[in-house]
């Protein structure tokens, strides 16, 4: 049974269900459970509970990078969707204030003479990325001498073609590097990822209720201790919990 009010549940579920996209290309965020191969984490837990309030059923619709999420706003795919707050993405999506933040950081080879995060936006460095994700579309904005290689797979892309670095969600860098004794991660971080709940702006046509109900939603779920006891139990300490936003 829902205890949202009924426009809320009108707006933003118009097919009856609610469909959440999950991007499993930010372990952070999602991740395959290996006994099932379903998705679980943090996102998943809270479309669930999201889902549960509302009182409608809760599809989870997976993609495997966070640009294929916003490319698949268009088609109408999905009703919520878990990703960074970024201006491009803003233009068309209403967020909510953060949930989580994480550190967009650089892999660099080991005998890199790159030290500091200073030293890569320089001529000749080229940084691999993951098209489109968060860190893409800020260093896209931010690098004035630095070149972008755009792949699916930035950590591919940056061994294939031997980058001088590649950038991405800390986690899934660290993880990788501790197998992979060629590379190092850079001390420091280059930005501030902060994953935000968001829906289609273009459905609401100015009425505010969905995306006033979610931003509560989401305070809530942080300052009760939903957002951290989820990324506890999908094994992600080192994910920040938010701090409550402000005004």
């Amino acid at each position: 049974m829902s205890t949202a009010p009924a426009e809320v549940v009108k707006d933003i579920a118009p097919t009856g269900k609610l469909r959440a996209a999950i991007n499993l290309g930010n372990m952070v965020l999602a991740q395959k459970d290996p006994a099932t191969g379903q998705p679980r984490g943090i996102t998943v837990e809270l479309a669930r509970e999201l889902g549960r309030r509302l009182g409608l059923p809760v599809e989870l619709v997976p993609f495997d990078a966070a640009g294929k999420v916003f490319d698949a706003l268009k088609n109408g795919a999905w009703d919520i969707a878990f990703l960074a707050i970024e201006p491009v993405r803003a233009a068309e999506i209403a967020f909510t204030a953060p949930y989580v933040i994480i550190e967009g950081v650089y892999m660099v080879p080991v005998d890199s003479p790159l030290r500091s995060v200073g030293d890569v936006d320089r001529d000749g460095v080229r940084i691999a990325v993951n098209k489109a994700s968060a860190y893409d579309l800020f260093l896209t904005r931010t690098l004035k001498h630095a070149k972008l290689v755009r792949g699916e797979n930035g950590i591919e892309v940056f061994l294939k073609d031997k980058l001088e670095a590649a950038a991405g969600v800390k986690q899934p860098l660290v993880e990788f590097a501790k197998t992979n004794p060629s590379v190092r991660i850079m001390d420091g971080r280059f930005m501030e990822i902060r994953q935000a709940m968001g829906t289609p702006k273009q459905r609401y046509h100015g009425r505010e209720a969905v995306p006033r109900y979610l931003h509560a939603f989401v305070e809530e779920m942080k300052a009760s201790g939903f957002v951290a006891n989820a990324l506890e139990r999908s094994n992600q300490p080192d994910a920040m919990v938010a701090p409550p936003a402000t005004g």
